[in-house]
């Protein structure tokens, strides 16, 4: 199949782009938005009507910049933004998936879910209800894939942060929001799906080579994250193109 060549920027006559701003291919930038001085928008970036990026900062890849948006900090591979301040409201590509509701006590014990996105699993743990207060439990290597060796947790995060975007070259993790909740969008370089993590008898499973974005915190939210391995800074992949690389590269082999 021949692909089409990249097509060059399209600006709207009055757009407004000062000097030293660089544009890849494929960029739109549409009425009345403006782009500061020595920003930088990457291939396939859409600024809506009226928005603005402030001088100096990247917009990655195919992100989107929606209408009347104040751009003031780098934008992410995707990421949708809104607000002024902008802050990421979503991703492209992405669809979205809440945790299933089980319609039995015996369905939750079993319930492990497939997502759509290569190897991640969504998994309802029982809930053992009591007037004394409620439990839910799991158990390592039966209804968690794997063994920790290490865990974290996440909490205090402003609604507007973002946590993650990055992948594991060879650590697993299963995440738990205990309180509160938070969105998770996985990714495997082909397919992208955000699953809402919003009760603590909710697991989602990430094997290794899955890019994890963990956004739309709530404000009293804590999300436990167990890993497989001890902490490992050459295990990470924090940049998303070369994660699609090697993604790709593992799809070949």
């Amino acid at each position: 199949m021949v692909q089409a060549a990249p097509s060059p920027a399209l600006i709207d006559p009055a757009a407004r782009i000062e000097p030293g701003v660089e544009l890849a291919a494929d960029v739109r930038v549409a009425f009345g938005a403006w782009v500061g001085q020595g920003a930088q928008l990457a291939t396939g970036v859409h600024v809506g009507a009226n928005a603005s990026v402030l001088p100096g900062v990247s917009v990655a890849a195919h992100a989107q910049i929606r209408e009347g948006a104040v751009v003031t900090r780098p934008v992410p591979p995707g990421a949708i933004v809104e607000g002024n301040p902008a802050s990421i409201v979503g991703y492209v590509d992405t669809g979205n998936m809440a945790a299933p509701a089980a319609a039995s006590t015996a369905q939750a014990k079993t319930g492990v879910q497939p997502v759509g996105v290569k190897g991640v699993t969504l998994h309802r743990f029982p809930i053992i209800r009591d007037l004394r207060g409620d439990l839910t439990v799991g158990e390592f290597e039966r209804s968690v894939p794997f063994v920790p060796r290490r865990y974290f947790m996440v909490f205090g995060v402003p609604s507007r942060e973002v946590r993650g975007e990055h992948a594991h070259h060879q650590c697993h993790q299963f995440l738990i929001c205990v309180r509160g909740s938070c969105a998770v969008v996985c990714d495997d370089g082909e397919q992208r799906v955000e699953v809402l993590l919003d009760g603590p008898e909710i697991g989602l499973y990430l094997p290794p080579m899955t890019w994890g974005i963990q956004y739309k915190y709530s404000a009293d939210a804590l999300l436990l994250v167990f890993a497989s391995d001890y902490y490992d800074a050459a295990d990470y992949i924090r940049d998303y193109a070369q994660f699609k690389a090697l993604a790709a590269k593992a799809r070949a082999a």
